[in-house]
């Protein structure tokens, strides 16, 4: 049988039967510090004394014990005195020296040859454990080190206690499948015969055939699951060992012709060649020559053994295989949900747009320029708040038109500094609304083919999305075949949506199906979202006080913000106080756990009666009935602090029907045991999402506290009522929120070297045109600085030209280009600069006509116009007639997409509003109706669902006595209200002004 190949000896010129497929990767071994070389000091010296110390001691202190010649029978007859029972315990001590030492020689030995499992020394038991964990400590600082165990983490347990397997918590989450249960049946007596055997072997303490060991995965018992970690921590002594074993076994066929490609993902029935140093009785070494070992169990591990120098490559999109808990969903609906996670797609396939910036070298990343990696890394998190953030600043720019937050009348939101700003660039760089659109799409549509089909949503633990934008949802337990075109996954818990099929999905009228779920982290190149609101029980969250709330913060943003949920309810208990801001209707808190015991026992009673009530088994199936949009949100509580034992339990005994409710709980806890917890996990503090007995290390996405506060920052500043200008602010007209971020010389003697014209179709003026290759970047990228006066992050602009990514080299060029073609100023200063923070920056000389037309704006309403009516209806006048259409009007289609990220939308039209109603008020003054109205239906063009200048437009009409001129507006004007009909307030005034025009609507009509 061949040997196994390490990965030291993978590099031999010796001849193989195929070339490898895939690059060995090393396995990362722990650095060395200088406990293990003090450690090692002492065990030499430890050493040094027993086997070299005892007996010379013995020779020189006592001498030789035993008697020259053969004792006669008067020697037996003697009075043993003191120094006969010396004699004898010195025999004793060097029977115990003579075991002892032979122990050490048999462990060096198996050390440092790497043959595995070392031989036993007869009736050696903890003088053949002292020597090992000796040896192991002396060679911990050698290049051998490396195959030595159990290792000193073992040190004091008995070598009985490492060959056991461990047993998982009983809390986890749940039964076997029925194909797993006839699976498991069919190969329980194979894999009994091989135990034995295998443990026979160990007894034997020989290994005289070869080192190398397999191990065949067992099938589940009650709720426990074969995972790679616990298989390492059983049999190589540490669980983060995992790893070397899926480097041996990665990509080689398996009995059922399936292929392990990632570490999670593993059946029952499956081999897995062992490191030479694996021990355990679960071990199988020469299974052709057991004759315990089935003969098929011996052909399988044979053929196995045969594909271990060629194992194949291909990323693995045909090992369709299961979780490495191999497990299912039972009817206790009680499944194990992370031992399993979908088999990535191939390397072939295209990646999705992350909106971040992926860098081919190191250069690339530029370090990030110091902004917040955490919402780098969380794509979802950022599309959230960005979207929400979006939302929040247009509302406040609505309320600040209408006159109804303090006669605050601004268009500009205050510019964020400090942190804030860098949490801002970090939102722009890391967002992936892309992403979101389609997660909420796919969801939504499978909710609704479902519901066509008359079949209830099945209940899902967790969604994976892939890095080729493929989206898993691993289910509690078979639902049947999905509706198209979704297909199965690997096995009968999976659903799969390939990206292409996601983006043919179309907006659907339908409740979210899953609103609870919430990203966790990133496990190689998979983000899980786990659905807080499924797990039959309480999910809890160990570690340091400050990471878990960072997880927790986290998830609340998450919650909160997310663009695939319609409403819920987020109970936040000891952390978070204030980030209500971020969705004041979604968000509360409760100052300790009584608060939350009452109020969720009694929410918990309601629930329950109103699903019995309605008929329903659960709030899924009451999703996709009549009352979707009405009932059913999720509840999600998260509670930071531990709470007390006795409070532990009464959340245990609330929570044990919380999965059928809709109910989440996410606890915090130091330690491992808490009551009620269906799924444990543990956040380290090198940012690290463990939950070992689920098969999960994630790189865990969080919000730390200083990001958190800054976002809050972001938010609270664009609300009226709080930020600057607003109620509490300075507000009125002359508050800085009015004051442009830029302005403008409006005199003769203010004319720009560079001028672009953004308002209506994209022209430039004064410069030359660039190649018709580049010409559209930099078009694109002025533009983007052009709405930025404050200064451009360089990741955001990538960014924003290249939602893919793209390598600092390709971006540093095309920066180098647009210098080069705005040129420099008459004093030679470049006209693209950098400022002190590193963001890009356009000097005073480069000009666009939206900042002209906000200086102008400015200077008649607070600056120069205020004093001198013939001033402001000049100034006025000349910003009307800058507006020649929408923003970029002929931008080309697939380019300008960080737009949507933007306000300008907004403001634009509330610019051209106010201007078009100064104006209209300035004529008015001297009863120029006609004027007026002139300046009205210009304003109208470019904002025409702005009520205001509806409005005023009536009165100036009303004004000219032209009664049939009247009733022909508010026709038009109530054929564009539609099925939602005139708002109440335009009504009011038409009734006002013109009592008869529902007459003559219906007469028009």
């Amino acid at each position: 049988m061949p040997r196994r190949r390490t990965s030291s000896s993978s590099s031999s010129t010796a001849p193989s039967a195929a070339p490898r497929n895939r690059t060995p990767q090393p396995v990362r071994v722990r650095r060395r510090s200088f406990g293990d070389f003090v450690k090692a000091f002492l065990a030499f010296v430890v050493l040094l004394v027993l086997v070299v110390g005892v007996p010379l001691a013995l020779a020189t202190q006592i001498g030789w014990p035993l008697p020259d010649g053969a004792p006669s029978l008067d020697w037996l007859q003697r009075e043993i005195t003191v120094q006969t029972f010396l004699h004898i315990l010195t025999v004793v001590v060097w029977f115990a020296w003579a075991q002892f030492t032979a122990c050490v020689l048999v462990e060096v030995k198996a050390a440092l040859s790497g043959v595995g499992v070392p031989g036993r020394v007869p009736g050696s038991g903890p003088s053949q454990l002292l020597a090992r964990q000796l040896v192991a400590a002396l060679l911990l600082v050698g290049a051998t080190a490396a195959s030595l165990t159990p290792g000193l983490s073992q040190l004091g347990q008995s070598m009985e206690g490492n060959q056991k397997p461990s047993v998982a918590a009983a809390q986890q989450t749940p039964g076997i499948f029925a194909q797993q249960q006839e699976q498991a049946a069919g190969t329980a007596s194979a894999l009994a015969e091989q135990a034995g055997q295998a443990a026979a072997r160990a007894d034997g303490g020989s290994a005289a055939h070869g080192d190398t060991k397999y191990y065949r995965i067992q099938p589940p018992e009650g709720r426990h699951h074969d995972s790679l970690w616990e298989i390492a921590d059983r049999h190589l002594g540490d669980g983060r060992r995992y790893k070397e074993i899926f480097e041996l076994n990665k990509d080689r066929v398996q009995p059922d012709g399936s292929k392990l490609s990632e570490a999670s993902l593993i059946r029952p029935g499956w081999i897995m060649e062992m490191p030479g140093d694996a021990r355990g009785g679960e071990l199988v070494e020469m299974p052709d020559e057991a004759p315990n070992v089935s003969e098929q169990v011996q052909q399988q591990i044979s053929d196995y053994a045969r594909t271990g120098d060629h194992a194949q490559g291909g990323g693995g999109s045909g090992a369709q295989g299961g979780g490495s808990g191999a497990h299912g969903g039972g009817d206790d609906a009680q499944v194990s949900l992370p031992e399993q996670r979908p088999a990535p797609a191939t390397p072939a396939t295209p990646a999705p747009s992350t909106g971040q910036d992926h860098a081919a070298t190191p250069a690339a990343a530029d370090h990030s320029f110091g902004l917040p990696e955490a919402l780098l890394a969380a794509p979802l998190l950022a599309a959230g708040l960005l979207g929400a953030l979006g939302r929040r600043r247009r509302q406040a720019l609505w309320q600040s038109a209408l006159g109804s937050v303090g006669g605050r009348r601004g268009m500009e939101p205050p510019t964020p500094t400090g942190d804030a700003q860098d949490v801002q660039d970090a939102l722009l760089v890391g967002a992936d609304p892309e992403g979101v659109r389609l997660l909420d799409r796919a969801l939504r549509g499978l909710a609704a083919a479902l519901a066509a089909e008359s079949r209830p949503l099945p209940v899902v633990y967790a969604a994976w999305l892939g890095g080729n934008g493929d989206l898993h949802l691993q289910l509690a337990q078979p639902a049947g075949k999905p509706p198209a075109p979704w297909q199965l996954g690997q096995d009968q818990t999976f659903w799969l949506l390939a990206r292409a099929d996601a983006e043919r999905y179309e907006d659907v009228d339908t409740a979210a199906p899953y609103p609870g779920l919430v990203s966790l982290g990133t496990m190689d190149d998979s983000r899980l979202l786990l659905n807080l609101e499924s797990v039959p029980g309480i999910v809890s969250l160990g570690g340091s006080e400050a990471d878990r709330t960072a997880v927790f913060a986290s998830v609340a943003a998450e919650l909160a913000t997310n663009g695939w949920s319609d409403r819920m309810t987020i109970t936040l208990v000891g952390f978070g106080d204030d980030l209500t801001p971020l969705a004041p209707n979604r968000i509360r808190h409760l100052d300790g756990f009584e608060d939350l015991f009452e109020t969720m026992s009694a929410e918990t009673r309601q629930r329950r009666g109103a699903l019995g009530a309605a008929g329903h088994d659960s709030v899924l199936t009451g999703r996709t009935g009549p009352a979707q949009h009405t009932r059913w949100a999720p509840h999600l509580v998260l509670l930071a602090a531990q709470p007390s034992d006795e409070d532990a339990l009464r959340l245990a005994e609330l929570a044990a029907d919380a999965g059928r409710l809709g109910i989440g709980y996410l606890v915090g806890t130091e330690g491992t045991d808490l009551p009620g917890a269906a799924w444990e996990m543990k956040i380290t503090g090198e940012g690290k999402l463990l939950a070992p007995l689920l098969g999960l290390e994630l790189e865990a996405q969080t919000l730390p506290a200083a990001q958190q506060r800054a976002v809050v920052e972001l938010f609270t500043g664009a609300d009226p009522e709080h930020g600057p200008g607003g109620s509490d602010g300075p507000g009125g007209a002359s508050g800085t929120a009015n004051t442009p971020p830029f302005l403008v010389d409006v005199s003769e003697q203010g004319r720009p070297a560079v001028y672009a014209r953004l308002v209506g179709s994209y022209e430039i003026i004064g410069l030359d045109a660039p190649d018709g290759e580049r010409s559209a970047l930099l078009h694109e990228a002025l533009a983007l600085l052009l709405l930025h006066r404050e200064g451009v992050h360089p990741r955001v602009l990538s960014s924003a030209l290249w939602p893919r990514g793209v390598t600092a080299d390709v971006r540093d060029a095309l920066l180098e280009r647009l210098r080069a073609w705005l040129g420099t100023d008459p004093d030679g200063t470049p006209r693209l600069g950098t400022d002190a923070t590193g963001r890009l920056t356009l000097a005073k000389s480069v000009v666009s006509d939206l900042d002209v037309l906000r200086s102008l704006y400015y200077e008649a309403t607070q600056g120069r116009g205020v004093g001198s009516r013939q001033v402001r209806g000049r100034l006025l006048t000349d910003a009307l007639v800058l507006v020649r259409g929408p923003l970029l009007a002929d931008r080309p289609e697939g380019r300008y997409r960080w737009l949507t990220h933007e306000i300008i939308d907004a403001q634009l039209p509330l610019l051209v509003a106010d201007t078009g109603l100064a104006l209209s008020e300035f004529h008015l003054e001297k009863n120029r109706a006609e004027k007026a109205i002139e300046a009205l239906n210009a304003a109208l063009r470019t904002a025409p669902a702005d009520e205001r200048l509806w409005h005023e437009l009536l009165r100036a009409t009303h004004t000219t006595g032209d009664t049939d001129r009247l009733h022909a507006l508010a026709a038009d004007l109530v054929g564009r209200s539609g099925a939602r009909g005139v708002p109440p307030r335009t009504e009011a005034l038409l009734d006002e002004l013109l009592p008869t025009w529902r007459e003559g609507v219906a007469a028009a009509g």
